[in-house]
């Protein structure tokens, strides 16, 4: 049986870790996606952060975010370094790089993806100019304008 109590206490704690990383670091955008992947996590049959150190799941999860939108390129803002959230969160990098793996492969986390990246990442997709029509992949720019204005508007 699920203890909701402690999954919400441990949620919580998660949440104000991350947060006042993000506060910190990086921006409102990157807090609102570890809000969703903490709640997420927290809705898993075994809810993985009820064993562990909160430290590092804490920065697992922004280590694991921080991955799919390129968070480490210094050409990128906001940027953070693997080492910043390693030392923020007092865990070592190999540690948080394991338990970051084992969150993206539970959800299935891949770069570009719909629902952990972030606005600017997703408007810089590759994959932004092409749509699925009748089981193929299309070019946005190869569809009458009178479509590519119907799918701009959605």
């Amino acid at each position: 049986m699920r203890d909701k109590v402690a999954i919400a206490d441990k949620a919580q704690r998660l949440v104000d870790m991350t947060a006042g990383f993000c506060d910190e670091y990086l921006d409102e955008e990157y807090e609102h996606l570890c809000d969703k992947l903490i709640k997420k996590m927290g809705r898993k049959r075994n809810v993985p952060y009820l064993s562990g150190k909160m430290e590092i799941w804490a920065a697992a999860i922004v280590y694991a975010l921080g991955q799919m939108n390129f968070l480490f390129d210094k050409s990128t803002t906001p940027f953070a370094s693997a080492d910043d959230i390693c030392n923020y969160f007092g865990t070592s990098k190999s540690t948080t790089s394991q338990k970051s793996k084992l969150i993206r492969d539970m959800f299935k986390m891949r770069y570009f993806d719909d629902e952990f990246s972030t606005s600017s990442v997703l408007k810089n997709s590759p994959y932004s100019d092409f749509v699925m029509m009748s089981d193929l992949i299309v070019s946005n720019y190869e569809l009458p304008p009178e479509l590519q204005d119907l799918l701009q508007r959605k």
